[in-house]
């Protein structure tokens, strides 16, 4: 449970008590970052509930899982937004993401995916929003796991680069895949009777998921080319950038 409670303490603001802490619990703790992004999801959909316009719905919801993260994804995103966009060297670009204060390329990137995942947002509804915060702590899972190292030999990423093995990178992303799917059965019940393929709105989800992972990955590739590796910062993006790729191809498709 070690695994499990540091995940939970790590990726949300809810606090646990965790005894053991070394690289075997933050790989376990890495591998149930999806099930932690399901809880959270689930949670700041309950916004998208109230009365009132859907967009003011979905900005109250996206600013309770700010809340319920303690914005370190935010965070992490405009920093590497600083960092990548200053076009320095790795040394220099870490440096960058090291400071406590956000620059032009990290504002410009926040309210951009802000603005995007609202809107997205607004015109999708719960379901979408929970599969998105369980497509962006997925990307968690493949940005640590075996062969992606550390840009720094401290901090976060040193403690979690590489400490999830391959094949349960597969196994975890299988299970949100199927789980996706059921999903897509779900919400769209009529098409499990109607004659003739499945509608294209029941895979909407799934097709969705690989998308927000999809661009996870190119974003985890861009860093290690640039950076050498993963920070904490580097995971924060991750999250942020697959959550609202996940939101948009479901406003496409849906």
């Amino acid at each position: 449970m070690d695994g499990v409670r540091l995940a939970v303490g790590t990726l949300s603001v809810w606090p646990v008590r965790v005894e053991r802490v070394d690289r075997r619990v933050a790989g376990r703790a890495m591998a149930v970052a999806p099930v932690v992004g399901l809880v959270l999801g689930a949670v700041a959909a309950l916004a998208l509930l109230l009365p009132g316009p859907p967009l003011l719905g979905a900005a109250l919801a996206l600013g309770l899982l700010a809340v319920l993260t303690r914005g370190l994804h935010l965070d992490g995103l405009a920093d590497l937004a600083d960092g990548l966009g200053s076009g320095k060297p790795a040394p220099q670009a870490l440096d960058i993401m090291k400071k406590s204060d956000i620059g032009p390329f990290g504002v410009m990137t926040l309210v951009f995916t802000l603005l995007v995942q609202a809107a997205a947002v607004s015109e999708t509804g719960p379901a979408a929003l929970v599969t998105a915060c369980v497509t962006g702590r997925l990307s968690l899972v493949w940005a640590c796991r075996h062969g992606v190292p550390a840009a720094r030999d401290e901090g976060l990423g040193a403690m979690v680069a590489g400490t999830v093995r391959t094949h349960v990178a597969w196994l975890v992303t299988l299970a949100a895949l199927l789980g996706s799917l059921a999903l897509g059965l779900t919400t769209w019940p009529g098409s499990l009777t109607a004659p003739g393929p499945p509608e294209p709105l029941v895979l909407t989800p799934a097709v969705a998921l690989l998308a927000g992972l999809g661009a996870a990955l190119l974003l985890l590739r861009h860093a290690r080319r640039r950076l050498g590796g993963i920070t904490g910062d580097v995971l924060g993006a991750l999250v942020e950038t697959a959550t609202a790729t996940t939101l948009v191809v479901w406003a496409v498709l849906g």
